[in-house]
């Protein structure tokens, strides 16, 4: 292995390619804990711009974010996966899940730095396959700490809807 191949090698990082629609994003790969089938999104009252509700995930309570409309301009309407990914909030990290609506994929490529002109979402571009893939910061496309709310109904305890009916699935 020569100087140049092992300079090379060192650059690369590892992303996960996502489908929103038409167009393809990634996520650097350390922040992806798993992508799993879409479940039933509990949605109840609140205030928290972006939440769509949660799904329960290995005992977690899991928010859905779909970034689509800011991403590709309009909601998702069918949804394949959810990739759950970590979100940074100060020394924190907590999971959110991002609707996906095709297969996800694993690379390695060169992220080239975001510029100053770049959407404050847009944690850098890395190029594959001919294309070039916006890499999201997901602390700037999923809501943080300071955007969280109270219900407006604050007396009244939440109650959790799910958005599928199916009693086989509500079965332990």
């Amino acid at each position: 292995m020569n100087a140049m191949t092992v300079s090379t090698e060192l650059e690369l990082k590892s992303f996960v390619l996502l489908r929103l629609g038409d167009r393809r994003f990634a996520v650097a790969a350390d922040q992806t804990a798993e992508l799993v089938a879409p479940s039933r999104v509990f949605r109840f009252p609140h205030r928290t711009p972006k939440i769509e509700g949660v799904i329960l995930r290995r005992g977690r309570i899991v928010p859905v974010c779909d970034v689509a409309e800011k991403l590709i301009g309009k909601y998702l309407t069918s949804r394949r996966f959810y990739l759950i990914a970590l979100r940074r909030y100060g020394p924190r990290n907590e999971w959110v899940a991002l609707p996906v609506t095709g297969e996800c994929e694993l690379i390695n490529a060169e992220l080239t730095a975001a510029s100053a002109s770049d959407e404050p979402h847009v944690a850098g571009w890395l190029s594959h396959a001919g294309d070039v893939i916006e890499v999201l910061s997901l602390d700037a496309l999923t809501p943080g700490p300071d955007e969280f709310a109270t219900s407006p109904t604050a007396s009244e305890p939440p109650t959790a809807q799910p958005t599928h009916r199916n009693d086989a699935e509500a079965r332990p």
